[in-house]
């Protein structure tokens, strides 16, 4: 599938974004990011808190919008039901995994790197304090959010980038990580595989986040003429739309529902 405006976003700054219009759910398809964005960003990924708000939340959105509601994250697609339960789209691993509501499944092979990129990353973060590694289904993450010193990251980086390399594995970077991930697609591409199916299909697409790794997202639904939120601290970015922070989210996210 190909999204060469996603490649490149027609990125602006968002400090004068204005937060979205409580109607703007109406005739809405709706893809959500976890981390940062419907839950806070925790020092450890295990370490996240999900309370009965936002599975009620999740609950009523996707009754309020006849089922054109889906997760779009870089956790496996797994984590996210075990967290918010069943019953709605997921995609899970920026775009690898895609899970619909009904059931059906598609996702890749595991990269052949997968298993010696792990071995390699957990030698460097028994070496390496506050260093953590997140395996996953089709990657592995290197979080430095817990070790101290200016030069975690550079270091961090070095060994990813030179995993990429050797292993042919993409690198991608998040906020305090840095993730190695079988290529081939994004959470832009998942998007616009939602939006090509039914319920999502003729409908206009609105996609939350609040990383570098949801411009993607951001893109496509700006091409499919919806819009973008993004959620956190103004920078450079593809969304219409800006939110402070998770609170303001949910906060906002319940008020819309009650106005489709």
């Amino acid at each position: 599938m190909n999204h060469a405006a996603s490649d490149a976003p027609n990125q602006a700054a968002s400090a004068g974004l204005q937060p979205p219009p409580d109607g703007l759910l109406r005739g809405a398809s709706l893809f959500l990011d976890f981390d940062g964005t419907l839950v806070e960003i925790a020092s450890r990924p295990d370490g996240v808190a999900v309370d009965q708000r936002l599975r009620a939340l999740i609950l009523r959105l996707g009754e309020r919008l006849d089922g054109r509601m889906a997760v779009v994250s870089g956790r496996p697609a797994d984590t996210i039901a075990e967290y918010l339960g069943t019953g709605f789209a997921i995609s899970g691993s920026h775009g690898l995994e895609m899970r619909w509501a009904d059931g059906r499944r598609d996702a890749p092979d595991r990269p052949d790197g997968l298993v010696e990129a792990v071995a390699r990353l957990r030698r460097f973060a028994d070496e390496h304090a506050g260093m953590l590694v997140e395996e996953k289904p089709y990657g592995v993450g290197l979080h430095f959010r817990e070790a101290e010193g200016d030069r975690a990251e550079a270091a961090a980086r070095e060994i990813s980038e030179r995993l990429a390399g050797e292993t042919g594995m993409q690198l991608q970077a998040g906020k305090k990580v840095f993730e190695l991930r079988a290529a081939g697609a994004d959470k832009g591409e998942a998007i616009a595989a939602f939006m090509a199916s039914a319920p999502f299909a003729g409908h206009t697409p609105l996609f939350l986040g609040d990383d570098k790794t949801d411009e993607h997202g951001f893109a496509v639904v700006r091409d499919q003429g919806g819009a973008g939120v993004l959620v956190g601290e103004p920078r450079e970015t593809a969304a219409r739309y800006r939110l402070d922070g998770v609170n303001e989210t949910l906060a906002w996210l319940e008020i819309a529902a009650e106005a489709v």
